[in-house]
């Protein structure tokens, strides 16, 4: 898996790079900075970049926006944001076109090298990798429309989890129900999304999508 990584702290840079190579990634590019992150993507092509969201000069939202210039540029291009920060305008603008993996770590809450390598290779696969609190901040203050309101309680549970990254066997675990449960609430609720038959993997992301942007 080839991976280009923007992060502005040599140190934390260095020791993302480690763990990737440590884990068979090869990192083919590494910036500190939005307008190398572009250009490295457009030469290198990675299976997945890694970004932080605030980059140089300004700190603010450097490397959201170079990502999604970036994407624009290469429709599908899978980005997994590792950041301190939750910037939920630029976010929900990388996470509004439906196309590619897509994930959303904050680095505090990254407590092992596996949960963070899990992450990278789902995102990489065009899975999804939400961390909780992001999850939670996106939800904030957004109604629920229709089909959205459709969903019961237990599905919208399932729904946030499947935002999580969980796969089905994590979801029966976390609800202690039986697989085939957690299953049916899915498919209740590709139903209900009124999403075609496609890959579940596929599928599972428009549901998500169709849940944080509402």
């Amino acid at each position: 898996m080839r991976v280009v990584l923007a992060e502005d702290l040599f140190l934390l840079r260095q020791g993302i790079i480690q763990l990737l190579e440590a884990y068979d990634c090869e990192v083919v590019a590494a910036v500190d900075n939005g307008a190398d992150l572009g250009r490295a993507i457009a030469e290198h092509r990675p299976d997945v970049a890694v970004v932080d969201v605030r980059l140089p000069p300004t700190f603010t939202t450097e490397g959201l926006q170079a990502a999604l210039l970036a994407r624009r540029e290469r429709p599908g291009l899978p980005i997994l944001v590792l950041s301190q920060h939750v910037e939920q305008m630029y976010a929900r603008e990388l996470l509004a076109d439906g196309t590619g993996g897509i994930g959303y770590l904050l680095k505090d809450s990254v407590l092992d090298d596996r949960q963070f390598i899990d992450a990278v290779r789902r995102v990489a696969a065009g899975g999804m990798a939400m961390d909780p609190t992001v999850v939670a901040q996106l939800m904030t203050s957004h109604s629920r429309d229709e089909p959205l309101a459709a969903l019961t309680a237990r599905e919208r549970t399932v729904l946030e989890l499947m935002a999580e990254g969980c796969s089905n066997t994590a979801i029966a675990q976390r609800l202690t129900v039986t697989e085939g449960a957690a299953a049916k609430h899915i498919s209740n609720i590709f139903s209900k999304l009124m999403l075609p038959p496609s890959s579940d993997n596929n599928r599972r992301v428009l549901a998500v999508l169709a849940y944080l942007n509402a």
